[in-house]
């Protein structure tokens, strides 16, 4: 395993204070007079960001600080985080759930996940992350959220030195590789990559689990052999178009959240309508652990609807309380959590 990149293992003192849901006058105290600098994707969400004005005026209006649209690809997202952190109390990142993990990645590169406080403002298609935290999906009304917001340590996972909020191995990383290969993005490049789902092997794999929980208790360590056609690594319930891939899931429980889905590609296509909205879950073997190890042939890869590639070894390690992510202040928004405000 590569080293653990500086600050992996925690977060150090914040010097913010967390309000309570429906405690206005805590909320303000903690997000009032914070500089924010926010990283925007351009191209997210056909553009929408080039042609409302309005959208960008209303964005420093509430949350004055600097704005940083001029992202491109990951190195390009990551290297303006790790500057925005210099000098920024919060670093909101504007866009899909790519650009959400390539400014959490530049959180993490610059040190500052224990001192800088992170937000989101979907704008782009896919919004995984938005809908594990109840962020409205609308970007004006999301901005409000986030201005009136309130600060909760989330947890997040590494995995050869990136982190991340849901991962995959198997079928929906093979599917995935295929769509970022394609010339059709969105959602109609998935529904043509699904084609792959057909193709994609289920051979023996070895998954070693550590400190962990299951059906039976907890363990320290478990090893157990699968045949799995996708297994989903989560930290957060959702893949982009709200499926919800991990109902179990709890973004500040401490655990990783393991799901081994055990079927046919036919009788997977079938379900699907009930896999999307989280419910044929509750019949497959599920395990909460804070580490994982998977091995096996050429097995896909994915984390965060980016491809890591084949690999024959992949390790995943929870990062509890990982960083502050503003919230909205919303019994909806709490539902997430395991720890909840009073």
């Amino acid at each position: 395993m590569p080293p653990a990149r500086r600050g992996f293992d925690g977060p150090r003192d914040i010097r913010y204070n967390e309000g309570a849901p429906g405690n206005a006058g805590a909320i303000m105290e903690t997000i009032k007079g914070l500089k924010t600098a926010c990283l925007i994707n351009p191209r997210a969400a056909n553009s929408k960001w080039v042609r409302r004005r309005f959208l960008r005026a209303y964005l420093q209006k509430k949350l004055p600080g600097d704005v940083y649209d001029g992202l491109g690809d990951m190195k390009t997202t990551v290297e303006k985080t790790v500057r925005a952190c210099g000098s920024a109390d919060i670093i909101v990142a504007m866009g899909g759930d790519g650009t959400i993990a390539d400014t959490l990645q530049g959180i993490f590169d610059a040190g500052k996940q224990g001192e800088v406080l992170f937000g989101v403002i979907p704008f782009g298609s896919g919004n995984a992350f938005r809908k594990a935290f109840a962020i409205p999906k609308n970007p004006l009304r999301a901005i409000d959220r986030l201005a009136e917001g309130v600060p909760r340590p989330i947890d997040l996972m590494e995995v050869e030195g990136r982190v991340a909020a849901f991962a995959s191995v198997g079928a929906t990383a093979r599917v995935t590789g295929e769509k970022l290969a394609g010339k059709i993005q969105g959602l109609w490049g998935h529904v043509v990559a699904a084609r792959r789902l057909f193709d994609t092997p289920a051979d023996p794999k070895r998954i070693e689990l550590f400190d962990g929980r299951d059906a039976s208790g907890p363990f320290d360590a478990k090893t157990v052999t699968s045949s799995f056609f996708d297994c989903i690594v989560a930290k957060t319930n959702y893949f982009g178009y709200s499926w919800r891939i991990a109902p179990k899931a709890v973004v500040d429980d401490g655990y990783l959240d393991i799901t081994l889905f055990e079927l046919k590609p036919l009788k997977y296509a079938l379900l699907f309508p009930f896999i999307y909205f989280g419910l044929y879950q509750r019949t497959m073997r599920h395990y909460k652990a804070k580490r994982v190890v998977f091995s096996g042939a050429a097995m896909p890869v994915q984390f965060n609807g980016e491809v890591l590639g084949d690999r024959d070894r992949i390790e995943f390690r929870v990062l509890p309380r990982a960083i502050r992510m503003v919230v909205p202040p919303t019994r909806r928004a709490a539902r997430h959590f395991e720890k909840r405000l009073s």
